[in-house]
């Protein structure tokens, strides 16, 4: 079934109680969290206008209830196409309508980015993301995408890709290579979208999760925000995500970075707190899945970042760069999770070494069981 996207102006559920977010119940709080797909814009409102110290107690909570509130999981993202994309995004240095600095790259050879992958594994990452600047992946490109995946997963990381839209068959090609997670952001609401980008529509990215969705993967798909847009569209935004028939595993919340040359390289900078509340409410929509604190981070102190983390958030890209923009040294990344008592999240090593390393280890075990008694 195709997606649609929710119109939030004639949204007809209403909050029973009061809209006015400080007349919100206080047993409201500490509701369990439960997976919705009908929120309307009335709610998510009233969410944003909570007071602050009551938004990040809820977002907590929320979090707690379904993540070990002390582990963040830790991706790394490699651009293996860079620049001169046909899309008209005036957030992107890599379009191919703007003039940055950025200079055209071909696609990225296999070995290259396997090895990249293994740095990043040796650095703590569990997730390895590969981004290229297309409009839609060719069909001459896809033998060598389908390489990358199958090589990278052998090195016992989780694989994503972002390679623009997908139709069916290409996502089913992806699931067969391996892949686990697609990413394909709605970048912000239906409203402001046509402001942003007019290459591609909404209901583009709609067809392209719905066929993610179709050939079995999982979804990592979030959005913009301080891109000179109202409150109302990062309203709209995580309405959007969490009405999806099945919320993104992944939700990456970006703070624009401003790129000289960019349509965008000079608007207004947004608040702070407004993008905390922003992690925050994702986090109380949207409890299971995961929320990333991702583009922008060079900006924000520890301390804000910290904030970010005890608002929900508990996925973060690190690494020299995010495909093309500026992204916290990786040991700096390390040393504040340190600093705050947290862990990276680990996960279990499906690569065919680590299988063979596990069956001998058994075999081992089993020779020697024999020589030990219970004691």
């Amino acid at each position: 079934m195709s997606l649609r996207f929710v119109d939030n102006v004639t949204s007809s559920r209403r909050l029973s109680q009061s809209n006015r977010p400080n007349n919100l119940k206080k047993e409201t709080i500490m509701e369990h969290a439960v997976v919705r797909h009908d929120w309307t814009h009335q709610e998510v409102k009233a969410l944003f206008e909570m007071p602050f110290n009551d938004l990040l107690f809820k977002a907590a909570s929320v979090h707690r209830e379904n993540f070990n509130p002390n582990e963040v999981q830790i991706s790394t993202l490699l651009s293996i196409k860079t620049g001169a994309c046909p899309e008209d995004c005036k957030y992107c240095p890599q379009s191919g309508h703007y003039k940055t600095d950025l200079d055209r790259e071909r696609l990225m050879e296999v070995e290259k980015v396997v090895e990249q992958a293994r740095v990043a594994k040796e650095k703590g990452a569990t997730r390895f993301c590969m981004g290229a600047a297309w409009s839609d992946p060719k069909e001459r490109d896809m033998p060598y995408i389908s390489k990358m995946v199958k090589e990278v997963k052998e090195l016992g990381l989780e694989t994503c890709m972002t390679l623009g839209m997908l139709d069916n068959e290409k996502a089913h090609a992806l699931k067969d290579a391996g892949l686990d997670y697609y990413n394909h952001n709605l970048d912000t609401s239906p409203e402001y979208y046509q402001q942003i980008i007019t290459t591609r529509t909404y209901q583009d990215r709609l067809n392209t999760i719905d066929n993610v969705r179709d050939a079995g993967m999982k979804v990592c798909s979030g959005g913009i925000v301080g891109m000179g847009e109202q409150a109302a569209d990062r309203f709209g935004l995580l309405m959007q995500l969490a009405n999806l028939p099945q919320q993104p595993e992944s939700v990456p919340i970006n703070m624009l970075v401003k790129v000289k040359g960019t349509p965008l390289e000079d608007v207004e900078d947004l608040d702070h707190f407004e993008f905390i509340r922003t992690i925050a409410v994702a986090r109380i929509m949207m409890p299971k899945s995961y929320v990333r604190l991702s583009a922008g981070r060079t900006a924000m102190n520890e301390q804000m970042q910290s904030m970010c983390f005890f608002a929900g958030a508990n996925s973060i890209f690190y690494g020299d760069k995010l495909l093309t923009t500026e992204n916290p040294e990786a040991d700096a990344d390390m040393m504040l999770i340190k600093k705050l008592g947290m862990n990276p999240e680990t996960r279990e090593d499906y690569s065919d070494e680590a299988v063979a390393a596990s069956l001998s280890s058994k075999v081992a075990d089993k020779a020697t069981s024999e020589l030990f008694y219970e004691a």
